[in-house]
């Protein structure tokens, strides 16, 4: 374990997180969206279920891995608001004012399934320290919803929204349905969501995997094609690294070797194509190469590299001798580009390390959070510590 990885580990569970969590919290109403380079929040913006959702999740983790009370009353304040969100039975819409009130704009009132996989993911979490017969029924109803609103009835295959335009899916709800549903395990250990979570597997394999270049596309047209061009080709590498770990997840949680093969597929192509071999990046993760595995986006947001962190210590766990070491520096390098000389953290960065997105979205703690405590279970550094 090197000095810095665990140094930076304990700083984070420690100063870093409880200066974050005073500061983006709204009293009875959630979390601001994000926090300015200077580490202020917009007060007069809405608040979207997005980051509502995910904060609901990001801070029920942080509980149950803690037992600190006053993040178990962060984490019900969270569910308290994120409640607000519910426009019908099952389904929540995607913002709200600041306070949580419908803001009377028509395409607030959509309800994406993109932000309804989160809305499970953070109350089967929630439920988990504070088990109630309210919050099981608003999982159940809203899983009901996913499938009765949001699922194509012919392909399995989740639409984007309730608002009936004809746009073609994408692989990223599939993917956190399948992630909502681990974690539904996780928590309950009740077979129901490995069953959903092989069903969802399935289809988005299906459907989403290139099995020429072994890497997962972001988009097909309402067809069910490739989209054309280069917008078909592109691949984020961050999602080839988190459809392998949920892949891998799986396979341990569930003892089944069925997802094992396509992880290796994605961990390859990741590992061959995804990540800097030079400069200021040297072991981060490229925004987006091509299926060709050509670097399209030479720069370098902050979550792909989460997810990076995530594979490789999962990888390490199973036994490959470079992924631990490969993990600690990409989380030192994680800390030195991203955080140094910021507030908080900035977003994104081009290849010479001038920022291009300054915003600390408070939605990217859900990544963060997951890269630490992964990397925690394996021995690669410090873990939150116990109250």
């Amino acid at each position: 374990m090197t000095r810095n990885a665990q140094e930076l580990s304990q700083w984070f569970w420690g100063p870093f997180l409880s200066d974050w969590l005073a500061r983006v919290q709204d009293g009875e109403n959630g979390v601001f969206d994000a926090l300015d380079v200077d580490g202020n929040p917009d007060l007069t913006s809405g608040k979207t279920l997005l980051a509502q959702a995910r904060t609901l999740f990001t801070i029920a983790h942080i509980a149950l891995a803690s037992g600190n009370p006053a993040h178990v009353e962060a984490a019900r304040k969270q569910a308290e608001f994120v409640k607000k969100f519910q426009k019908t039975k099952g389904l929540y819409r995607c913002k709200a004012t600041r306070d949580g009130t419908v803001s009377g704009r028509e395409e607030d009132d959509v309800a994406r399934s993109y932000d309804q996989t989160f809305v499970i993911l953070g109350f089967v979490t929630w439920n988990k320290i504070s088990p109630s017969a309210e919050v099981s029924t608003l999982i159940d109803e809203c899983w009901d919803a996913l499938q009765s609103h949001l699922t194509d009835p012919d392909t399995g295959l989740l639409r984007n929204d309730d608002s009936g335009a004809d746009t073609g899916p994408a692989q990223n709800p599939h993917m956190h349905l399948y992630e909502a549903c681990l974690q539904g395990f996780r928590m309950t250990q009740d077979l129901i969501w490995l069953e959903r979570a092989a069903s969802l597997r399935a289809v988005g394999l299906q459907y989403f995997m290139d099995e020429n270049s072994g890497s997962i596309a972001e988009f097909l047209t309402p067809d069910l094609q490739p989209l054309a061009g280069g917008d078909g080709q592109r691949r984020e590498v961050g999602h080839q690294c988190e459809w392998a770990w949920l892949l891998l997840e799986e396979a341990e949680l569930a003892k089944t070797s069925t997802p094992i093969d396509p992880a290796g597929r994605l961990v390859k192509f990741a590992d061959v194509y995804g990540f800097a071999t030079e400069g200021l990046f040297d072991g981060a993760v490229y925004d987006a190469v091509s299926s060709a595995g050509d670097v399209v986006e030479n720069t370098f947001l902050m979550w792909p590299q989460t997810e990076a962190i995530k594979i490789l210590a999962i990888r390490h766990v199973a036994g490959d001798t470079t992924a631990g070491e490969r993990a600690q520096r990409l989380m030192c390098l994680m800390f030195e580009r991203w955080f140094a000389g910021y507030t908080y953290f900035v977003n994104q960065l081009d290849a010479d390390g001038t920022v291009l997105w300054d915003e600390g979205l408070t939605r990217l703690m859900y990544h963060l959070v997951i890269a630490m405590s992964e990397g925690a279970r394996a021995g690669l550094w410090a873990d939150i510590p116990k109250a």
